[in-house]
């Protein structure tokens, strides 16, 4: 038991060779994968009937009715299930819109193409977009030679998230590239970096973190360009659809509060929340938003003090995706893509300055946990990467903690000698 805990905190275990293996055989399934999906499709759907990329559907369906002038259709459960019906036939199950107008932009764009054309678009665009993200983010990392080695290639393309969000349809990619992309330009480039993360409002419950800390750092020049983002995509929504899309997604709001999360109607298991995780075991919704609440507020102080600590700004960075994912009850196992560049920047940064205990084994567990989060929580009523991701993260705020007072000691040192 000793050398496994040894084992374990070294991280020893993970040698180049099996990081290669393993994702070569997550690249694989998913090929094997999408070709099952498509030698097994009738039509526009499924073996068992669901549309191909299945979250896609409601994407597509509303871009229909957007570019049709029915812009408000989405945000109505029963026009949208009619549209989606329409499109993929008369036994489609609800697959419910639950963005912001924002998203309606896009959506209307893909649907000037068919269903299989938007969806290969889709998800091919955001791919390349995630992936050159991720390159840009190791290239300016603390190992710029991580970016130029073949092995981070296929780790980003293998990694387990990006198995979930391909097989669904899902936007994780879009959002991961949008996050790591405003990372990189952060300091270097203020204003693209706020224009990127003012992108984020199509998906606000990953994005309400970053104000708070750009806001808590003087970043200034970013939280205005994120700002001015935000207000030129409501106008040119309210310009494109119409002012009443703006009062159907309020009144939407209430549906996917109350049946979508509260009850539970997309499947507790699915969702990798402290929300969820309270819900699962049955707990009252009162108190599964209390436990939400205290984990967000935690989680809110202590990244706060780590971007105000004088330590590496990789560990920020990581920090903030995983609050970004940690402070939501609305967080789904497709959207563990957000954990792609929280790996990228540990990882460079443990290569350059070498790695403390259970570093590596914390790295390892956030690779895997996206294709197993949904399948551990129905059987075991615990969403895994709630805790995979709130031990990252103090692993993060440990280090933090260590190196500021290692400095403070050394100041005190510096001071006693004068």
């Amino acid at each position: 038991m000793q050398k496994i805990v040894l084992l374990l905190r070294s991280g020893d275990f993970l040698t180049r060779e099996r990081m290669t293996l393993w994702a070569w055989g997550m690249i694989l399934a998913l090929v094997l994968c999408i070709l099952l999906l498509g030698i097994s499709a009738h039509g526009l759907n499924d073996y068992a009937g669901r549309p191909l990329g299945t979250d896609f559907s409601d994407v597509y369906a509303a871009g229909v009715a957007a570019a049709h002038g029915d812009a408000t259709a989405p945000f109505d459960v029963y026009r949208q299930l009619k549209a989606e019906r329409a499109i993929f036939g008369p036994a489609t199950p609800f697959y419910g819109w639950h963005y912001p107008p924002f998203f309606l932009l896009v959506a209307a764009a893909l649907a000037q193409l068919p269903y299989i054309p938007a969806l290969i678009l889709w998800q091919g665009a955001s791919l390349l977009f995630y992936l050159s993200a991720m390159g840009l983010l190791l290239r300016k990392s603390a190992m710029p030679a991580l970016g130029h080695d073949r092995l981070w290639l296929l780790l980003t393309l293998g990694f387990t998230a990006v198995f979930v969000n391909l097989t669904h349809g899902q936007n994780g990619f879009l959002t991961t590239a949008l996050f790591a992309s405003g990372l990189v330009l952060l300091d270097e480039r203020p204003f693209a970096a706020g224009a990127l993360f003012g992108l984020l409002c199509y998906k606000p419950q990953f994005a309400v973190v970053i104000p708070f800390v750009l806001a808590a750092t003087g970043r200034w020049r970013t939280f205005g360009a994120a700002t001015a983002t935000v207000l030129c995509l409501a106008a040119a929504v309210t310009t494109i659809f119409g002012r009443d899309v703006w009062p159907a997604f309020l009144d939407s709001m209430h549906f996917t509060r109350t049946v979508v999360l509260e009850q539970g109607n997309t499947g507790f298991h699915k969702i990798q929340s402290v929300f969820a995780l309270v819900r699962l075991w049955h707990g009252p919704t009162g108190l599964a938003y209390g436990a939400q609440a205290i984990v967000a507020l935690t989680v809110m102080f202590a990244l706060l003090r780590i971007w105000r600590a004088s330590v590496p700004i990789a560990y920020k960075k990581a920090a903030l995706c995983l609050a970004a994912l940690l402070t939501t009850p609305y967080c789904l196992d497709y959207d563990l893509m957000l954990l792609a560049p929280v790996i990228a920047l540990l990882a460079a940064e443990g290569k350059a300055r070498g790695f403390a205990g259970y570093e590596i084994l914390s790295l390892t567990i956030l690779w895997c946990v996206p294709i197993v989060a949904r399948n551990v929580a129905q059987a075991t009523f615990i969403p895994l990467a709630v805790p995979a991701m709130i031990f990252s993260f103090g692993l993060i705020y440990r280090r933090c903690n260590a190196q500021t007072h290692q400095q403070g000691t050394l100041q005190e040192a510096k001071i006693a000698s004068w």
